[in-house]
């Protein structure tokens, strides 16, 4: 009986100290745990550098309590990650830690083509010469024997100390932390980018890089100050200054981003999705399916082509030396007749035609060489005897015709209808019967003024 009942205790003993073992190891990296491998220091830490009334140690996610000018910090997440709500939040400009090794803050990354690989298995440096304890160091390049390209996380960090680390790959982001390898290539132990222009993600594969054992490092604490302040800094689209929260394992999540509303926050949504797609596009190329479409829609719109122009009637041309040459083409009186006679023409060329064909014949009868001026012959008909009305209405004649070159010359309709350059071909007409018969007298015709070429454009 006495052996039965040491049994059973020793059984109950070995339950309790298992669970007690267990509990123990759920409660790592929580901010609430004192011990080794709790997270106390850094809430403290954080503490004293933003101010108590900024830093909120949560164990709910309330994404409906987000602004942008809010950072969020996860510690080895062991729930799903609502990976939709984060998005939003970080393309409004929020800024995301995830610090994970084996949780499941896998699946987020990956929306960001940020993969976990296995750490380098002969590390360059390590601590105590044990590869699990691998020494990292930030991703600088070095040009002309400057360093460049520090991150601001790491700008007071040498060597930070890892413990059993997780490292990645990333197609685009920019590496903050390495772990040079001997044998194998470096591999990034911690990434960070800028998700739609405003957001700022950051990845570590080491959560155990700021529990309170490893912050007793020089380096693994001036990492942690670094990441605390990049969550909550100012960013170049406006002062952010928000509160940090910290979450740790398992933690509920719930509510919604609230995004801008109304047209302005349609508008964002719609930009930062299409960001997302063309950022997905050039880094993962074009999905098959919208591949597979685009070629159906250009095989059917070649093929539609090349049927249209396949079953097209021609007309029949015949060649050209064998064609008419079309009046408008030809020089001579031809020409300048079909000139004359095209719709398009304006009557003020008609009437210009007249003016020359007119003063022409005032030179011919004044006895002048072709190319006198109008009015030089006027004034010679003048001083053989022309009547002074004959004059006047000759006058008045090449005053119209002037009116009309200067019409043609400025490029604007002159307003001269068909009518009109016929009444004037007659008062031309009777004019020059006059001038040969003096003695004739021209037939009265009361004209309407209206039918009168204009006298002033």
């Amino acid at each position: 009986m006495w052996a039965r009942a040491r049994k059973v205790a020793f059984e109950a003993f070995f339950v309790l100290w298992v669970l007690a073992f267990t509990q123990r190891a759920n409660a790592a990296f929580e901010v609430a745990d004192t011990g080794w491998e709790g997270a106390s220091e850094l809430l403290t830490l954080a503490r004293e550098r933003l101010g108590e009334a900024r830093v909120e140690p949560v164990a709910r996610l309330d994404y409906s309590a987000l602004t942008p000018k809010d950072g969020v910090l996860l510690l080895h997440p062991e729930v799903e990650l609502d990976a939709d709500q984060l998005s939003a939040f970080l393309a409004a400009g929020g800024r995301v830690a995830v610090l994970d090794d084996f949780g499941s803050g896998a699946a987020v990354l990956a929306r960001y083509r940020v993969h976990r690989i296995q750490a380098p298995l002969r590390p360059a440096e390590t601590l105590r010469e044990n590869p699990n304890l691998a020494i990292a160091v930030p991703a600088v390049q070095s040009v002309a024997g400057q360093e460049q390209n520090r991150h601001p996380i790491v700008a007071r960090v040498d060597r930070l100390v890892t413990n059993h680390p997780a490292a990645f790959t990333h197609p685009s982001l920019t590496p903050v932390l390495t772990i040079p390898a001997v044998g194998e290539p470096d591999a990034a132990l911690a990434v960070t980018g800028i998700i739609a222009g405003r957001g700022r993600l950051f990845a570590m594969g080491d959560p155990s890089a700021v529990m309170n054992l490893m912050l007793r490092y020089p380096g693994n604490r001036a990492f942690a100050s670094g990441l605390i302040d990049y969550l909550v800094e100012n960013d170049s689209w406006g002062t952010r200054s928000g509160k940090l929260y910290v979450l740790a394992n398992r933690f509920g999540q719930g509510g919604r981003f609230a995004r801008t509303q109304g047209v302005t926050g349609q508008i964002n949504e719609l930009t930062d999705s299409l960001k997302d797609a063309l950022s997905s596009f050039h880094d993962e190329g074009l999905p098959p399916g919208l591949v597979l479409g685009a070629a159906a829609v250009a095989g059917l719109l070649a093929l539609g082509w090349a049927l249209l122009y396949a079953v097209r009637a021609y007309r029949r041309l015949d060649p050209r030396y064998a064609t008419e040459t079309p009046a408008l083409l030809q020089g001579g009186v031809p020409g300048r007749a079909a000139v004359l006679a095209a719709p398009t023409t304006d009557p003020a060329l008609m009437v210009a035609e007249l003016d020359s064909l007119f003063g022409e014949e005032l030179a011919h009868r004044a006895g002048l060489p072709v190319g006198t001026a109008p009015e030089q012959a006027l004034t010679a008909l003048g001083e053989k005897g022309a009547r002074p009305s004959f004059l006047l209405r000759g006058r008045g004649l090449l005053l119209r015709g002037r009116n009309a070159r200067n019409a043609i010359l400025s490029r604007k309709p002159s307003g001269t209808r068909v009518g009109q350059v016929a009444e004037l071909e007659r008062q031309i007409v009777e004019l020059l019967a006059e001038l040969d018969d003096p003695g004739q007298k021209p037939e009265s015709r009361t004209t309407d003024p209206r039918e009168l070429p204009p006298t002033g454009q």
